[in-house]
């Protein structure tokens, strides 16, 4: 009885992760969706948030940003396509607020329907960043 999944996690620059976990929590579109050994498949759009990666079953987990993406899921495996994922270790507070207010200043300064939908698009990447920290 298989008491891992195997986990990988691919931005377009490279593969962040490929090992196996107890568990991985996915901010999926419709809702965190818990990953374990033997769930069933589906595939499911990633919602801007982090993704918390257990190795072990209650042990600590590694949190990871994403801007958003893909996931599938087997009962074999976790597969994440990340538009953009970070280390939410990684992230720069100061920064992420910045982008924030830029993104909020770009919805104020937009003049057509494709600005307004790109800025508010860019603004909940900056929301789910600044709230992971």
């Amino acid at each position: 009885m298989a008491d891992t999944t195997a986990f990988e996690l691919v931005s377009p620059e490279r593969l962040l992760a490929s090992k196996d976990v107890a568990m991985v929590i996915v901010p999926g579109a419709e809702g965190n969706i818990g990953v374990l050994p033997r769930h069933a498949p589906l595939i499911t759009t990633v919602r801007p948030g982090v993704i918390e990666v257990f190795e072990t079953r209650g042990g600590e987990g590694e949190r990871i940003f994403v801007a958003g993406g893909f996931a599938e899921v087997t009962p074999e495996r976790c597969t994440i396509l990340a538009e953009e994922a970070v280390p939410v270790v990684d992230i720069d507070r100061a920064k992420a607020e910045q982008a924030l207010k830029d993104a909020r200043e770009d919805l104020e300064d937009a003049k057509t329907d494709a600005d307004r939908a790109a800025a508010e698009a860019r603004i909940k990447i900056a929301e789910a960043r600044v709230e992971a920290l």
